[in-house]
C-alpha cells in the first residue's frame, strides 16, 4: 500500500521447520530480497538472522511467542513484551502484531484489514480478551462485508451465509480449510486465495482449499479410526498414549490427537514412523491436569528433538525408544500423581431449568461475544432432565440429535461426534447434559437449541428391540450377557456372540437364582414362561444395561387358549380313533381338525398330563374310563396361561411401561 515491492515466503513444515531458516534465507536473498519481515516468528532464529545480516540484508522480526534469554540481532524486534517496551497488553497474536505495524507504517488504523485480524485471531487460540477482543469483535463487522474475492469465493464453496458469520464460522469452517492447505504442502495458495483480485483465480483456489480440506478430513477420519483400534489392543491399561504408526500423515497428527483426548481425557502423542530414517515424528497434546512440555522433559534423554508447551508439543525421537517413552510417561503420570487427575475437565457456568432457556436469554449471552480463550461461550447443565427422539443424524451418522424434556417443556439439543452416544440413551431416559445455548432459526421461526458438550445417563439404561424376529445385529453386541429362555433359540444362536459376550440357558427358579451377570449389559432374546423370573433377574443383578428383545417363537399370545368346544372336538377325535400317528401326521391331524398345531400339541399336552391319552412311540390312543377332571387345573394349562401372560407384557406392552416396570426391578433390592 506504500509503493513496497513485496513477496512472500511460508516455511514448508515438513521440509523448513517452523521458524527463520537459513538455507531458505539464503535462497530468498540470492533472488534479489532487500529486507526481510517476519510474521509470527522469528525470535528464536539466530542463526538465520544472523545469517542474513552477514549478508547485508535487514530482517525485522513481528513475534508474540515466548521471547529467549537473549534476542535475535535483527535490524527490529516487534514484540508485544518486549523487555524494553511497556505495550498494555501482551497478548496480540501474531496477525495482531503485524496489524500494529502496519498501523504504524501508514499513520492510520487500516480498518480494511481487520478481516484478516479477526480471522488469524481466532484461529491462533490467543486469550480473546481485551485488544483481541476489540479487534475481533470489529473484525467480523468487516468480515461480513468483506470484498476479498478469495473470502467470497470460500463463503460460497464452504456454503457460508455472510449474515450469521460469528467466531465460531471462523473457528470451525473458514480457518480448518485454510490452514488444511498448509498441513498437508505448500500453504501459498492460502495466501492467494486471501491477496487475489482475480475472481477466476479466486473461485479456482476456493475449490482447492476446499478439496484440500476434503483430503484432511479423510487422513484424519482414517488415522483416528487407526489409532482407535491401536488403543483398544493395548495388552494393558495406559495414563498416556503414545501411538506411532508407518504411514500416518504428519500434517494432521496434532488433530488427531486432540481427538483422542476429547474423547479420552488422556493425554497423547501421535506420530508417523519413517523407517528409512529409523525415526518417528509428530505432535502430543494434553489436558488442563497434565504438563505435557514438562512430562516430556523427563524424557528429554529419549527423544531427538521436542519442543511445545503445557497443552501440545511436537517431537521427534527414535523408533526403537517408542515403548520406552510409554512406559516412561506412564510412570511420570503415576509417580507425580497425575494419573488420579486425568480426564477432560469441563467447567460449568451454571444450571438451569429448560424453560429459563429462552431466545431473550441467548440474545443477552451473545452480547459478551466474540467468544474464545479466557472468554468462554457459557456452558449451562440441565440436570436429570428426560430424553426423548434420540436419534443419528448426519451422512455418516455421527452426529446425535434428540430432544430434552422438563414440565412439559422442550429443548433440541445437537452433539456434533456424538451419534454413537446414541445408542446408549433409551427412550425417556434420565439425563444430565452440559452444553452451548444457541439460536436456530428455520422459516422465520427463532427457538433455542443446545449444543451439547457432554452427558451423563443417569441410572439403567432400557433399549426396546422387540421385533417378529431376533434381529441380527444383536448378535454382535459385545461384553454383554445373552439370556435364552427358549431351547432351540439358545442351541441356534448362542454359539453365535462374541467372544466377550456370555450366553446363558436359564429353564427354572433354580437355574434364575443361581445366575450371576459377567458383564453390565444383560439381553433378553427371547420370552420368558413366567415374569417373575425376570423381575428376579434384575434385582439380583441390578445391570447398567438392558436390552429388550423378548422374541416369541410360538407367540402364545397371539393364538391364546383354545376354547372348550376345540377341547371337545379333539377328545371325540381321540376317542373314535385308534393309533394315531402324532410324530409323523400332526400337521394334517391339525389341518383336518381346523386346529392351530401349536394348539392343537397343547390340548394333546393337557390330556396327557390328565391321563385322557397315552402316547407311546409317537401313536397315541384314547384312555378308556377315566375320571373327569379339570383341565384349568392341570400343570400344563397354568403354564400357559403364565406363558400367555408373560408374553402379553414383555411383547405388547407400551415401552415406556416395560421401561419402567424394569428400572424399577433394577433398583430394588433384595
Amino acid at each position: 500500500m506504500i509503493g513496497g515491492e513485496v513477496n512472500y515466503y511460508i516455511p514448508n513444515r515438513f521440509t523448513d521447520g517452523y521458524g527463520p531458516n537459513t538455507a531458505a534465507f539464503e535462497r530468498l536473498i540470492e533472488q534479489g530480497t532487500q529486507l526481510i519481515l517476519t510474521c509470527d516468528n522469528g525470535v528464536s532464529g539466530h542463526t538465520a538472522i544472523d545469517r542474513a545480516k552477514s549478508l547485508g540484508i535487514d530482517v525485522i522480526i513481528t513475534d508474540h511467542h515466548e521471547l529467549p534469554d537473549t534476542l535475535p540481532d535483527a535490524y527490529a524486534v516487534i514484540h508485544p513484551r518486549h523487555p524494553k517496551g511497556s505495550y498494555p497488553f501482551g497478548e496480540l497474536a501474531g496477525v495482531g502484531v503485524a496489524f500494529k505495524l502496519a498501523t504504524a507504517l501508514l499513520g492510520e488504523i487500516p480498518i480494511e484489514l481487520l478481516d484478516l485480524v479477526a480471522l488469524g485471531t481466532i484461529a491462533d487460540l490467543v486469550l480473546l480478551t481485551n485488544e483481541n477482543r476489540a479487534l475481533v469483535k470489529q473484525g467480523l463487522l468487516i468480515l461480513k462485508n468483506t470484498q476479498r474475492m478469495g473470502l467470497t469465493a470460500l463463503f460460497k464453496s464452504a456454503k457460508i451465509k455472510r449474515e450469521e458469520i460469528d467466531e465460531e464460522t471462523i473457528g470451525f469452517i473458514i480457518a480448518p480449510r485454510l490452514n488444511a492447505v498448509g498441513r498437508l504442502g505448500d500453504a501459498a495458495p492460502a495466501v492467494e486465495l486471501l491477496t487475489t483480485f482475480d475472481d477466476e483465480t479466486a473461485l479456482a483456489l476456493a475449490q482447492l482449499v476446499q478439496e484440500k480440506n476434503t483430503e484432511r478430513q479423510a487422513y484424519v477420519s482414517t488415522i483416528t479410526n487407526e489409532a482407535f483400534e491401536m488403543i483398544e489392543k493395548l495388552p494393558t491399561a495406559s495414563d498416556v498414549y503414545v501411538l506411532a504408526k508407518e504411514g500416518w500423515h504428519e500434517g494432521v497428527l496434532g488433530i488427531v490427537a486432540s481427538k483422542i483426548v476429547g474423547k479420552t481425557g488422556k493425554p497423547t502423542l501421535v506420530m508417523t514412523i519413517d523407517n528409512a530414517k529409523g525415526l518417528a515424528k509428530g505432535s502430543g497434546r494434553s489436558i488442563a491436569a497434565f504438563h505435557l512440555y514438562n512430562a516430556l522433559d523427563s524424557v528429554r534423554q529419549l527423544t531427538t528433538t521436542f519442543g511445545g508447551h503445557h497443552m501440545a508439543a511436537g517431537l521427534t525421537v527414535p523408533i526403537e525408544n517408542i515403548a520406552l517413552i510409554q512406559d516412561n510417561l506412564n510412570h511420570y503420570a503415576a509417580e507425580t500423581g497425575l494419573s488420579e487427575e486425568l480426564g477432560e475437565e469441563i467447567q460449568v457456568d451454571g444450571q438451569l431449568k429448560i424453560q429459563e432457556a429462552t431466545v431473550e436469554v441467548v440474545e443477552e449471552l451473545n452480547q459478551l461475544a466474540p467468544f474464545g480463550t479466557d472468554n468462554l461461550k457459557p456452558l449451562f447443565l440441565f440436570k436429570n432432565v428426560e430424553s426423548q427422539e434420540v436419534r443419528r443424524i448426519g451422512g455418516d451418522q455421527a452426529h446425535l440429535k434428540m430432544k430434552l424434556v422438563e414440565d412439559n417443556t422442550f429443548l433440541d439439543v445437537i452433539g456434533f461426534q456424538f451419534g454413537s452416544v446414541a445408542d446408549e440413551i433409551g427412550l425417556y431416559s434420565d439425563v444430565s447434559v452440559v452444553g452451548k445455548l444457541a439460536i436456530n432459526e428455520w422459516n422465520g421461526s427463532r427457538k433455542t437449541q443446545l449444543m451439547l458438550e457432554d452427558l451423563a445417563i443417569e441410572g439403567v439404561q432400557v433399549f426396546d428391540s422387540r421385533s417378529t424376529q431376533i434381529p441380527a445385529a444383536l448378535c454382535n453386541t459385545e461384553q454383554a450377557d445373552f439370556i435364552f429362555f427358549d431351547q432351540l433359540n439358545f442351541e441356534k444362536y448362542g454359539h453365535l456372540l462374541p467372544d466377550t459376550s456370555f450366553s446363558h440357558h436359564l429353564t427354572d427358579g433354580a437355574a434364575i437364582d443361581q445366575f450371576e451377570m459377567k458383564t453390565t449389559q444383560l439381553i433378553f432374546v427371547d420370552c420368558p414362561s413366567d415374569s417373575e423370573w425376570v423381575k428376579e433377574l434384575l434385582i439380583a443383578n441390578h445391570p447398567e444395561k438392558i436390552i429388550a428383545c423378548f422374541y416369541s417363537r410360538e407367540e402364545l399370545y397371539l393364538n391364546g387358549i383354545p376354547n372348550r368346544n376345540q377341547f371337545g372336538q379333539v377328545f371325540k377325535y381321540i376317542a373314535t380313533h385308534v393309533d394315531i400317528d402324532v410324530r409323523n401326521k400332526l400337521t394334517l391331524l391339525a389341518t383336518h381338525l381346523k386346529i392351530k398345531e401349536n394348539n392343537l400339541i397343547f390340548i394333546i399336552s393337557v390330556f396327557l398330563e390328565i391321563g385322557f391319552v397315552t402316547i407311546t412311540d409317537g401313536v397315541m390312543n384314547v384312555v378308556k374310563d377315566v375320571q373327569k377332571k379339570e383341565l384349568e387345573q392341570t400343570t400344563t394349562y397354568k403354564k400357559r396361561l403364565k406363558q400367555i401372560e408373560s408374553e402379553n407384557f414383555f411383547v405388547y406392552s407400551h415401552f415406556s411401561e416395560l421401561e419402567s416396570w424394569m428400572k424399577q426391578q433394577a433398583n430394588a433390592t433384595l
